[in-house]
């Protein structure tokens, strides 16, 4: 439990950093935009995205397997920025979080939140414990 709780706070900060440097996506925060709900926005969406890149990015890598030797691993680029927009499709159906400006904006998004998502699981990762 203690490792999906520090994935999910890596997710939703790697996504704040992402929305920071990346100008073509933004967060939109429900109602009151205050500290608290955009801190519980980001959270919210760290959760989607671990949930849609956990459950349908792995069914789309294990599908698609022969084709990341293919191209040597750059279908990676463009299956990430897809996951990328979908999340933001998913949370605009909710009526707040991610919005992406297009494909291109999502693969950079997917690309720089990867990049990101990296870096901060080596920090966390001694507070999420070992695997058994």
């Amino acid at each position: 439990m203690r490792r999906f709780i520090v994935s999910v706070l890596g997710n939703a900060v790697a996504l704040w950093l992402t929305t920071l440097i990346v100008a073509g996506a933004k967060v939109v925060v429900f109602a009151p935009a205050g500290v608290l709900e955009t801190i519980l926005t980001y959270l919210l969406l760290g959760l989607l995205f671990g949930v849609v890149n956990g459950v349908l990015g792995t069914a789309i890598r294990i599908v698609a397997f022969p084709l990341y030797i293919l191209t040597l691993g750059l279908l990676a680029l463009i299956v990430n920025g897809l996951l990328f927009l979908l999340v933001g499709w998913i949370s605009g159906l909710i009526g707040f979080g991610l919005v992406v400006d297009g494909f291109w904006w999502g693969v950079l998004g997917a690309l720089v939140l990867a990049i990101f998502n990296w870096f901060i699981g080596l920090l966390l990762r001694p507070l999420a414990g070992r695997r058994r």
